[in-house]
């Protein structure tokens, strides 16, 4: 998709406007830490317009609810395999943990409330 967005338009900046991806369930959920690689490792984009893009590309839905049913992958498995797209997940994960300490303060003193 980046090749062939790249055939009409300078950068991959507005990659959004033009693909959007629908993931269901748990297997090609890779894809996002996919794209933020090839983003910010083999474009250059920083992180905050990477991740920008990389949620107005995805949408997702999982249709499974039952816990055996979700794909799963032990850490060392995955950071012998992918050790960057691992790298990746811990940093959008460190982000969003921020962003829900910034925006539900109260949450960690057992109250709900949230911003």
């Amino acid at each position: 998709m980046i090749r062939l967005h790249l055939q009409t338009a300078r950068s991959v900046e507005d990659f959004d406007r033009k693909f959007a991806v629908q993931l269901n369930d748990t297997h090609p959920a890779i894809a996002i830490a996919e794209l933020m690689r090839l983003m910010v490792d083999e474009y250059n984009v920083d992180w905050d317009r990477a991740w920008r893009v990389t949620q107005n590309t995805f949408g997702y839905t999982n249709h499974t609810l039952l816990p055996e049913a979700l794909e799963r992958w032990p850490v060392p498995l995955f950071s012998s395999l992918l050790p960057r797209h691992l790298e990746i997940i811990y940093e959008i994960n460190r982000r969003f943990l921020d962003e829900v300490r910034v925006r539900c303060p109260t949450m960690t003193t057992g109250s709900a409330a949230c911003r």
